[in-house]
């Protein structure tokens, strides 16, 4: 170490090997994230106003839209700055805490689809007990428990990335602080701390997996059962969004996390990384809006309300304009 210039700020090279399209990726991630934020809003206010929806399974669709709302906002707003931005530096307690907020609420995300799963078998295994298996009580403690186990975990992978020392590198091949690039930067990274963090990354991801497909084997054991072919298609279709949604999310996900690394892999991370912190957070809510008549009509109802109200809104001040110009020419 005595040779080495020891680190406490960073550089987040992300899309700076392509100067030129800096401002057509600001234009387009920013509309994106407009759009994710305004579509999960739009299904929380669906949810919260429509009394048909207050059921488990819209409990956690608005817990999951909640939660990867804050997932964008810990990374694309710093991304955008960036794009912008001639510096792009980054402290190391700033890089510490975006790396703990994206894990946490990540895992958070994964527990949520699980929980999700479980309330699906439920549904179709035990329907008559379904009110008694799926209090609020409980669907509440399922949300807490996804929550306090995704911030565990991302504090114990904190831990071990930044208890180590950084020195002579300071970029990070990555418009966040992704793992895999910031411990690449550190001089005594060893085997033992990247086997600790793969086999918390894999608990999570893997984890969770199991639990969702542990579900859906005894739904699917529930559905060959049904007599009627229109009774199993109509169960397997409130199952459809779900199994959408976990496929994209747990496709990419492995995918980075999962797969061995290497420094030539760090390009290929950081365009898988745009689909799972943008494109996969966009898709989501399209995904349970087009697949779900309730969710439709609940969407319409908040859109028809709120144009209603932008309407009266300006229609009321052009009024008031209009007085307020009888009423100078009259004193004129």
């Amino acid at each position: 170490m005595d040779n080495h210039t020891i680190v406490n700020i960073f550089l987040l090279w992300g899309f700076s090997s392509f100067p030129d399209l800096q401002h057509l990726l600001f234009v387009l991630i920013f509309f994106s994230h407009l759009t994710i934020t305004a579509a999960n809003v739009s299904i929380m206010v669906a949810i919260k106003l429509s009394h048909n929806l207050h059921t488990p399974m819209y409990f956690f669709l608005c817990g999951l839209s909640f939660s990867e709302t804050c997932t964008t906002m810990v990374i694309i707003p710093r991304m955008l700055v960036d794009l912008l931005s001639v510096t792009k530096l980054i402290s190391l307690p700033e890089c510490a805490t975006q790396m703990f907020f994206f894990f946490g609420l990540a895992g958070n995300n994964c527990f949520i689809l699980a929980a999700m799963s479980y309330d699906r078998y439920t549904a179709i295994h035990n329907p008559l007990h379904y009110p008694i298996l799926m209090t609020q009580k409980i669907c509440f403690q399922q949300m807490m428990a996804s929550f306090l186990v995704g911030i565990l975990v991302s504090l114990c992978i904190v831990s071990i990335v930044f208890n180590l020392s950084f020195c002579d590198s300071k970029t990070i091949q990555h418009f966040f602080c992704d793992i895999t690039p910031v411990v690449s930067l550190a001089c005594d990274y060893t085997f033992v701390h990247e086997i600790v963090i793969f086999l918390l990354s894999a608990f999570v991801l893997v984890g969770s997996f199991i639990l969702i497909v542990i579900s859906y084997v005894f739904i699917v054991s529930v559905v060959v059962k049904m007599p009627s072919a229109k009774g199993r298609y109509k169960t397997f279709s409130t199952c459809s969004s779900h199994l959408t949604v976990v496929s994209i999310h747990y496709g990419v996900a492995c995918f980075v996390y999962l797969r061995p690394k290497n420094e030539d892999s760090f390009s290929e991370d950081m365009l898988m990384a745009v689909t799972y912190t943008i494109l996969t957070p966009l898709l989501n809510p399209i995904v349970y809006s087009i697949r779900n008549k309730e969710m439709q009509i609940a969407l319409r109802k908040v859109l028809g309300s709120a144009n209603r109200f932008i309407t009266q809104s300006v229609n009321g001040r052009t009024l008031n304009l209009k007085k307020g110009k009888k009423r100078t020419e009259s004193q004129g």
